[in-house]
């Protein structure tokens, strides 16, 4: 199928084939029909693209820090990798589609086959949305008019927070698609509307659909308003503008009456000025998208709704309120429709947004396509994306053919390259949506990108699947691979709780092959922890490990928060730190207690502000302070070791230092290693010579279930331990 999307690094627009997405438990398989092009939000993509680094830095001052901070921290060379990578990555464009359903998700029931549903999808042939985030068409409305129903949704909630009354007025800031849908919905609330902009057509077009107009490069606006509100002060106003100038909210406070409102819907400038705000007592505020539910991870993905005693109008139930208006005829949206396109014909509709030619509403249209032509999961790319270097290596050597499941920001900065460097032959990737597996078949020389991993675990090539998707899904794919007879690299965790690792381990002891496991502990393989562990093995007696992370925030809402999606962050991330100790030591883990900061408190969201105390099974001792209350500037990992009257101390993968060593003081490294390469090497090593994976397969379950009692103790409150290693851990008796 064929999928829009935009390059943040250049801002051009690329018509590209991608896999078709599986339908997801919770949502609809939808076949497009008509999109609209929201000229506003995607001209300000083309134009970041499009900007060079001066200018890009220019429009996010804060990523300029954000990147600043990293570069003190991580170094110059790694940070630009980070950059670089991340306006690699293309944009999908789009999120107001009309399509057909092509298949149901589990747990939908609202909607059947074939229903016409307005959705947030974007630009592409087929989508697969979130039940939360569409919405049936009524018949008595057509194609082109329903696919507007997104932006007055935008325009609708923003008028809800207004609470426009019959007979207000209402100043309408900036007339493109969203102030022109808002222009008429106002007026069904019965609100008196005097538009505003400086553009002479669209003036015109508000006037046809019933409101006064001012000519904001003509007219004085504050003059207008007020022979507009008879003297009074304007009820209200509605911003809807797409600049950075302050001037629209300024103008605001100017013509408001006392106690009037203010909503930014679109976006503008905001230095506001206190002193306005202060005389008139006016209240501001900013309107989020399509209404209640937007962001929300619960709300839209996993389709838990608002009851509608408490949260009368959602996001859904507002997209069904503009579509019965558009029914009833109380809105339209053909006047809105400026020019049409074909889909083939796309980058045509981008190229005209991005000049001066006027434009409104720009639709694209969608052959009807036979639904097996769209929906061809799995696309073969060209051998000539393989390199010389890759061919040669092959002639040496047989090389493990892979399959990743998973082409995230990870996967692609880190793992793809490494195995691509180290001599493996990519023959597949697989993601849910398609987009990422095609963007990293074209970069990286894979063979197939496909949205059915079905096809990965039946191929009789492949040696082994790389995993590299949410944490929640790692144990059901890694034990899935195991039963097809595939060694498995899992990146962390291993599981997120102990049923899904019980799982895990019965697939292991059913493989066929049950040695080839290993989950990305790559610290483990750093050159710096290569030394310290050899410099640690001539010292025959406990140790004391230190190891300080700088795990900065994240929200409470992000995935890897949530106990089910990512485990937390202690399970997620804090087993990294975990494994290292247990590798530096060289011993079992048999005691772990942690506390969190501010201590034991029930129904604690975030774990990501704990210390973790480890005592192995030689009675060292280790302490993992895993902090996510630390400024971003601060470097993110140190690791200490004092034994025999020595130290070593490692900061940030960058330099170790050492105090009592005889031969060895000191190692930097020009940029940051935090071992991911050799650890590729070591997994396809161990690949080709049929041998054991370099890490034992019984201290990834040791560490995993360490993590496991980690949160357990912070938890609370008791210590945990393991007797023997392998078993299940205990709590210690009152």
């Amino acid at each position: 199928m064929r999928q829009i999307i935009q390059s943040l690094r250049t801002g051009e627009t690329q018509l590209v084939e991608v896999p078709c997405p599986q339908v997801r438990t919770g949502c609809l398989l939808i076949q497009t029909t008509t999109t609209l092009i929201s000229a506003g939000t995607e001209r300000m993509l083309q134009e970041f693209g499009k900007a060079g680094w001066l200018g890009k830095a220019r429009q996010q001052p804060e990523k300029v820090r954000q990147v600043l901070d990293k570069v003190r921290t991580d170094g110059l060379f790694t940070t630009f990798e980070a950059v670089t990578d991340k306006l690699d990555q293309p944009i999908p464009l789009g999120y107001c589609n009309v399509g057909r359903v092509l298949e149901v998700g589990s747990g939908v029931t609202e909607f059947a086959v074939g229903d016409r549903v307005l959705s947030n999808g974007g630009h592409a042939e087929v989508v697969s949305v979130p039940r939360n985030l569409c919405v049936r068409i009524p018949d008595a409305v057509p194609d082109e008019d329903a696919v507007f129903g997104v932006l007055g949704a935008i325009a609708l909630q923003g008028i809800r927070l207004l609470e426009p009354t019959l007979g207000e007025c209402v100043v309408v800031s900036g007339l493109g698609l969203v102030g022109l849908l808002a222009v008429q919905l106002l007026q069904a609330h019965g609100a008196r509307v005097l538009g505003a902009d400086f553009n002479p057509a669209r003036l015109q077009l508000a006037a046809e659909l019933g409101a006064e107009t001012c000519h904001l490069g003509e007219q004085d606006l504050a003059a207008r308003a007020n022979v507009f509100s008879r003297g009074r002060g304007v009820d209200a106003v509605l911003i809807a503008a797409a600049t950075s100038s302050d001037d629209p909210i300024r103008q605001a406070t100017e013509i408001c009456r006392k106690r009037g409102r203010i909503v930014l819907t679109g976006v503008a400038g905001m230095s506001l000025s206190r002193d306005e705000f202060f005389k008139k007592e006016l209240s501001f505020q900013v309107s989020c998208s399509y209404g209640p539910g937007r962001y929300d991870s619960e709300y839209e993905e996993a389709g838990r709704d608002y009851p509608v005693p408490y949260v009368r109008w959602t996001e859904q139930r507002n997209f069904e309120a503009v579509l019965d208006m558009l029914a009833a005829g109380r809105i339209t949206a053909r006047p809105l429709v400026s020019h049409r396109y074909a889909l083939g014909d796309a980058t045509s509709a981008y190229a005209l947004i991005g000049s001066r030619e006027p434009s409104l509403g720009v639709l694209l249209n969608y052959p009807a396509a036979a639904e097996e032509d769209v929906r061809q999961t799995t696309i073969r790319f060209a051998a000539s994306h393989a390199s010389v270097a890759d061919a040669r290596r092959a002639q040496t050597a047989r090389s493990p053919v892979i399959g990743f499941i998973g082409a995230g920001g990870f996967a692609s900065r880190m793992l793809l390259p490494a195995f691509k460097a180290e001599g493996a032959r990519l023959k597949w990737v697989g993601t849910r949506s398609g987009l990422s597996g095609a963007q990293a078949a074209r970069k990286f020389g894979i063979e197939r990108a496909t949205t059915d991993i079905e096809q990965i675990l039946a191929d009789p090539e492949t040696d082994a699947v790389v995993i590299a998707t949410r944490h929640d899904s790692h144990a059901p794919l890694t034990s899935r691979a195991l039963a097809a007879g595939k060694s498995v690299f899992v990146e962390k965790p291993l599981a997120v709780n102990a049923d899904q690792l019980g799982q895990v381990e019965a697939a292991v002891a059913a493989a066929s092959r049950a040695s080839q496991v290993l989950v990305g502990f790559n610290r483990r393989f750093a050159p710096q922890i290569v030394r310290m562990a050899s410099l640690l093995r001539t010292v025959d007696e406990p140790k004391s490990f230190i190891a300080t992370v700088n795990a900065g925030a994240i929200p409470a809402d992000h995935w890897t928060q949530h106990p089910e999606q990512g485990g937390g962050r202690l399970i997620g991330e804090g087993c990294h730190f975990l494994d290292l100790l247990r590798h530096l030591c060289g011993h079992a883990i048999t005691d772990v207690h942690a506390v969190q900061l501010g201590g034991r408190r029930p129904g604690l969201v975030c774990d990501d502000k704990v210390s973790i105390s480890l005592t192995f099974a030689d009675g060292s001792f280790g302490v993992v302070h895993y902090l996510a209350n630390g400024h971003r500037a601060y470097p993110k990992e140190r690791i200490e070791v004092f034994c025999a009257e020595r130290v070593l101390q490692l900061d940030n993968f960058r330099r170790l230092s050492g105090w009592g060593w005889r031969g060895f003081s000191r190692m930097s490294l020009w940029r940051q290693d935090k071992g991911h390469r050799a650890e590729v090497a070591a997994f396809l090593a161990a690949l080709r010579a049929g041998g054991p994976m370099p890490i034992p397969f019984h201290e990834l379950v040791e560490v995993t279930r360490a993590s496991f009692a980690a949160v357990e103790s912070a938890t609370t409150g008791q210590p945990v331990f393991f007797v023997p290693a392998a078993a299940e851990p205990l709590r210690y008796a009152a």
